[in-house]
């Protein structure tokens, strides 16, 4: 406790957006950013912390392509809120992957360090090796938005069904955008057995992007 104390007075919080010092901002974001920070209040799939903009949309781009692998602990707490508020359940978490090219780029996976926070939330085992990205496709956000779902249409695979088989999958990526790659992701999971995918984003950019209810079965990820 006392360690932890003087690690935040030798090196104070800072805003995952804008990297200033925190001053009593809301969640872990300084006053300024704090504003434009719109949080989610349904309960829809996929769950989701807050609408992707402002503050929350700068951190996620300073999380996934400016190497600060360490903004997966503020973040991470924004997405257990998230899983608290929704009541979420499952048996297993399952991150959306990268290709392992991608990955060795970027030296981690976002969306496995968020899915460490989900687990962590509804005390369930997080398998980062039960899908997988076989198909190398380009950056969702890079595409318009009627190419996505085609980019991303057979590039998942369940390489380990058994781990998946007859269970409630909650599902979890960083920012959902049309909800292709969460789409490609559940029906390979179904595909495999999963009894249920429920869909986790820290961000998302209209509320129900996969047509679907809460409960039933089911991103902008790379």
């Amino acid at each position: 406790m006392l360690l932890d104390w003087l690690g935040e007075l030798l090196s104070p919080l800072r805003c995952p957006a804008c990297a200033d010092a925190l001053g009593g901002g809301r969640g872990p974001f300084c006053v300024p950013c704090a504003a434009s920070v719109e949080e989610c209040e349904s309960a829809t799939d996929p769950i989701a912390f807050a609408e992707y903009g402002g503050a929350l949309a700068r951190a996620v781009q300073r999380f996934k392509y400016e190497d600060k692998p360490e903004l997966a602990l503020p973040l991470g707490a924004l997405v257990r809120r998230a899983c608290r508020r929704s009541a979420l359940r499952a048996d297993v978490v399952v991150p959306v992957p990268l290709h392992a090219r991608r990955l060795a780029c970027r030296g981690y996976n976002q969306s496995a360090l968020l899915g460490r926070h989900v687990a962590r939330s509804i005390g369930a085992p997080l398998v980062t090796r039960a899908l997988a990205r076989v198909v190398e496709t380009a950056p969702q956000v890079d595409l318009p938005r009627e190419a996505r779902r085609s980019n991303v249409e057979g590039a998942f695979r369940v390489m380990r069904g058994a781990l998946v088989e007859g269970r409630a999958i909650a599902l979890v990526d960083d920012v959902s955008t049309t909800g292709s790659t969460l789409r490609a992701c559940r029906q390979a999971l179904i595909d495999a057995g999963a009894s249920r995918v429920t869909s986790v984003v820290l961000a998302r950019t209209m509320p129900s992007e996969l047509g679907i209810s809460p409960g039933d079965d089911q991103g902008a990820s790379g």
